[in-house]
Order: structure tokens, then C-alpha cells, then sequence
């Protein structure tokens, strides 16, 4: 969980999961919640500067053996100053408030600045938008900003404006209790029927035809822009269920994702490792393409020729950090997808 120290700057308590790895360096990293944005190079540094804790004493060696159940408590930076430039990007809002922000961000923005993106981000809409309310615990580069979607992903997006929204936000998202609905566009039928789909390690069934897809995910190996499936308590754990909603005969799938845990790419690689990747996704999708004889030529066309992964966060709910309201938000799916559904039933 998150909270504040004696001292104001915020700590993240992390308890280490079963069968973890035999350093403490590479069990955190697994364990930290990915919204807190710590690299293994910045737990390394946490850990030789004394700013990570167990029973309230400092563990300064990142070798140091772990146990399954311990707590280890992280003294994380205080909220910075930050100079991303304000940009006059219009944005999409839902609902906001002195605390928080709700976005329903359109594909092609990236959520914040990375080297090769400095502008042009949700981050440089916001400063424009909200000024100098942007809680700042997330650094100059990430105000505000406690989850994250890809920058082809539309959809929905919460943003923290106070910093005990920020907390109470980055705590609802590391216990997996935020709601977080997608609709995908996908290869194929996902059916507990396939033997395929039976046979696939991690893949299990529950009732209403929901199919529960459970891995490790670690970076890619020789790609550090790619996530892979990984297994043996490696990568941190992940779960994905999904139902389909329509399909187009046998050659694609309107399917809706919801999220246990809040991976990088996470329905992206499950739906590839389950052998339903996206529609439109260039780096996990695979080489497979539509028929014009499964969906018509123009299903076909635009199917095989999509410009995106075809991946939209379509609801949102959580309890608001500060009123306890519990809320939820229904964005529909964009244009783009519309017509893409329209194309793959042959309207």
C-alpha cells in the first residue's frame, strides 16, 4: 500500500509473493506495482541509499535473501517540481473535480514525455488544461499520472489533481480493485471447445465462457520493447479474462478484456500467447491476416490493414480517493473501430 512518511514524502509497502527470486533487488522489482514507476536500476539506488525497509530497518544490500511474506517498506521521493510545457491539446473529458481527472484519450498520444516524445503528450494537455493543480508525486515528467495506456490503446484514463487523490488512486490500482473494462478486436474465436485453446499453458475456463489467461510477463529478452510470457514465479504475475461479445465467423472476435492485474501490454500479449492476437498490432499480433472469403473484401481490407492495435479501454470505476463515491465511466468505441466492426459484419 501507499501512505505518507513521518516526514511527508509518500512510502509504497510492498510484501514479497510466493516463490520469489533469491535477491531482494529482483524481488521488488517483480512485486512493485508498475503505476510507481520503479525501475530495478532505481530499486537498486533506493536500496544502497537506505530507503528501503524491512521491520522498519534500512537493507542496503541488493543481494540480501527474501522470504515469502516479508514486508518491505519503500521510501519513495517527495513530489517535485515539474516543467513539461503546457500545450494547448484539446482533451476529452468526462468528469473532473478539484481531485481528480477522468480522459477518454484518443489513439496516437502518448500518456507522458519519454525521450523521443518530449511534447505532444497527455501530460502536456494537462499542464495547458489544469495549470499547477497536477499532483506532483509522479515526478516532472509524469504529474498526476497513476496508470497508463499505450499510446495506439484508446480510451479511458483517471488522473490524480491532489496528491491524496494520487495515493488513494496508486492504492485502488496496486490492490486490483479498479475496474477496468477493454474491447478488442481479435484473430480468430476464443472457444473452450478448441483443443488448441485447452492446450495452451495458463489458459483456463469459467463459467459464461470466460476464458482466464494467467502468466508471469518480463521483458522480452533480446527486445526490451516487447513483453514476454514467462513462468517459474519469473516476470511479474499476470491475469487476464475475457468473453467474446460478437464474432465474425470463425476469422475474428469482438471481445471484451477485463483486468486483474495492470500489466504492460498485458491483453495484448495474453491474447497473442492464447492465439488471438489483435487485429492491427504490429509487435504481437503475428503475421496471421483475414480471408476475403471468411469476412468480404472490405472486412478483409480493413481488417488486414488497420492502422492500430485494435484495443479500446472502454469502462473505468473505482471509488473516488477522497469522497469514498464509488464511480464508473462508459466510453464507446471509437470511430475507427466502429467502422471496423461494420466492415467484419458486413454492413
Amino acid at each position: 500500500m501507499q501512505d505518507l512518511s513521518e516526514e511527508g514524502a509518500p512510502t509504497l509497502t510492498v510484501t514479497i509473493g510466493e516463490n520469489p527470486p533469491d535477491r531482494l533487488d529482483k524481488a521488488l522489482a517483480r512485486e512493485v506495482p508498475e503505476e510507481a514507476a520503479l525501475s530495478r536500476s532505481r530499486l537498486m539506488k533506493m536500496i544502497a541509499e537506505g530507503d528501503v525497509l524491512r521491520d522498519g530497518t534500512p537493507v542496503t544490500d541488493p543481494k540480501a535473501r527474501v522470504a515469502a511474506g516479508e514486508e518491505y517498506t519503500l521510501l519513495l521521493a517527495p513530489a517535485e517540481d515539474y516543467h513539461a510545457q503546457p500545450e494547448a491539446i484539446p482533451l476529452t473529458i468526462l468528469y473532473e473535480d478539484a481531485d481528480l481527472i477522468v480522459i477518454d484519450k484518443p489513439a496516437g498520444m502518448v500518456v507522458h514525455p519519454a525521450p523521443g516524445t518530449p511534447s505532444g503528450t497527455l501530460v502536456n494537455a494537462l499542464l495547458h488544461h489544469c495549470g499547477d493543480t497536477l499532483s506532483g508525486i509522479g515526478g516532472e515528467k509524469r504529474p498526476g499520472i497513476v496508470h497508463r495506456i499505450d499510446k495506439d490503446t484508446t480510451g479511458l484514463l483517471v488522473v490524480a489533481k491532489s496528491d491524496r487523490a494520487h495515493h488513494g488512486l496508486a492504492r485502488q490500482f496496486e490492490q486490483h480493485s479498479v475496474n477496468r473494462h477493454y474491447i478488442a478486436l481479435v484473430h480468430g474465436v476464443p472457444d473452450a471447445a478448441d483443443p488448441r485453446l485447452r492446450g495452451t499453458k495458463g489458459v483456463s475456463f469459467e463459467p459464461g465462457g470466460i476464458v482466464r489467461i494467467a502468466t508471469g510477463l518480463a521483458r522480452h529478452k533480446t527486445d526490451r520493447q516487447r513483453q514476454a510470457v514467462v513462468w517459474d514465479g519469473a516476470g511479474r504475475h499476470a491475469v487476464t479474462r475475457a468473453r467474446v461479445v460478437e464474432s465474425y465467423g470463425d476469422a475474428a472476435a469482438l471481445v471484451d478484456c477485463w483486468l486483474e492485474t495492470g500489466r504492460t501490454h498485458q491483453i495484448r500479449v495474453h491474447m497473442a500467447h492464447a492465439g488471438h492476437g489483435l487485429l492491427g498490432d504490429q509487435t504481437y499480433g503475428g503475421r496471421r491476416r483475414l480471408s476475403p472469403k471468411q469476412v468480404g473484401e472490405v472486412g478483409a481490407d480493413m481488417g488486414n490493414t488497420f492502422p492500430r492495435q485494435a484495443l479500446h479501454a472502454a469502462t473505468l470505476g473505482f471509488v473516488h480517493p477522497v469522497s469514498g463515491e464509488e464511480m464508473e465511466f462508459e466510453s464507446p468505441l471509437p470511430p475507427d473501430m466502429e467502422a471496423l466492426v461494420a466492415a467484419l459484419r458486413g454492413d
